[in-house]
């Protein structure tokens, strides 16, 4: 199982959200791409990142910072917030990112779900889907929209996506533990979608929880306020304590990224 550390940006610093509520942020870092960096030596095989300006729909983003963060890593990137139009999937595959998740754009515009995966293939396109309740909720987790989270995801797999970041709204920054059913049930539901649970790890017991969810489609889990807080026994042995101090561009043992690829290489959904 694949642990996929989040960074959140808004206002270009590293915050989380809880339970999605931009009334009740904690900020944790003032510089995203050295929390990249510092994951990355803490082994990290990907990251993912989310525009928390860009996904409320407005005119703010960050997309320097990110841009930065792609130049720094050598490992795939995944990003989302504020995806809704295929110049918006372009844009961003341009930063150097390897895959954008589209939220608010597959509830409300299935049919660019559509195009973006002929376009771009399923490997470059992740759906994400972050619901409360069941409801899948939109623009930045402010609005519902009326629509049954399994539902969705089984519109977005006969449109040919092959990944799921499934959110449970409740539960993301709470650390109380991940919706374990709600990811049986969607996965029982599924032929062909790999999951990526996200919201709720509070520590190592719920990363066991997640494994055994191998059987009903979840192979990774994205995992955020816990790294951040330290609640892994492993992070004592690692640099978090001298993040200010430690080399970020020494001591990790995670496969590289070609420094210079002439194309991307396609990567299982």
């Amino acid at each position: 199982m694949l642990v996929i550390p989040a960074i959140d940006i808004r206002g270009g610093r590293c915050v989380r959200l809880y339970q999605g509520s931009y009334e009740r942020e904690t900020v944790y870092f003032e510089d995203p791409v050295r929390m990249a960096m510092l994951w990355r030596v803490m082994n990290a095989r990907t990251l993912h990142i989310v525009d928390l300006d860009a996904a409320r729909g407005g005119a703010e983003h960050n997309r320097p910072i990110i841009t930065e963060i792609c130049r720094q890593l050598d490992i795939p990137i995944q990003l989302g917030g504020g995806l809704r139009t295929l110049e918006d999937i372009e844009a961003a595959l341009a930063l150097g990112v390897y895959r954008v998740v589209i939220g608010t754009a597959a509830a409300r515009n299935p049919d660019l779900v559509s195009e973006a995966v002929e376009r771009f293939t399923c490997s470059r396109i992740v759906v994400g889907i972050d619901a409360a309740d069941g409801e899948v909720r939109v623009e930045g987790w402010t609005e519902g929209s009326g629509l049954d989270a399994v539902d969705l995801a089984l519109d977005m797999e006969a449109r040919g996506v092959r990944r799921i970041v499934y959110t449970d709204i409740g539960r993301d920054g709470t650390l109380q533990g991940p919706n374990t059913e709600a990811y049986r049930v969607l996965g029982k539901h599924l032929r062909h979608c790999r999951i990526t649970a996200s919201g709720g790890i509070g520590g190592y017991q719920d990363l066991l929880k997640i494994k055994e969810l191998a059987p009903y489609r979840v192979d990774s889990v994205i995992v955020g306020r816990a790294l951040y807080e330290n609640r892994f026994p492993c992070q004592q042995f690692w640099c978090w304590h001298y993040k200010d101090e430690v080399d970020l561009a020494r001591f990790s043992t995670a496969p590289l990224r070609p420094a210079a690829p002439a194309e991307p290489r396609e990567a299982p959904c």
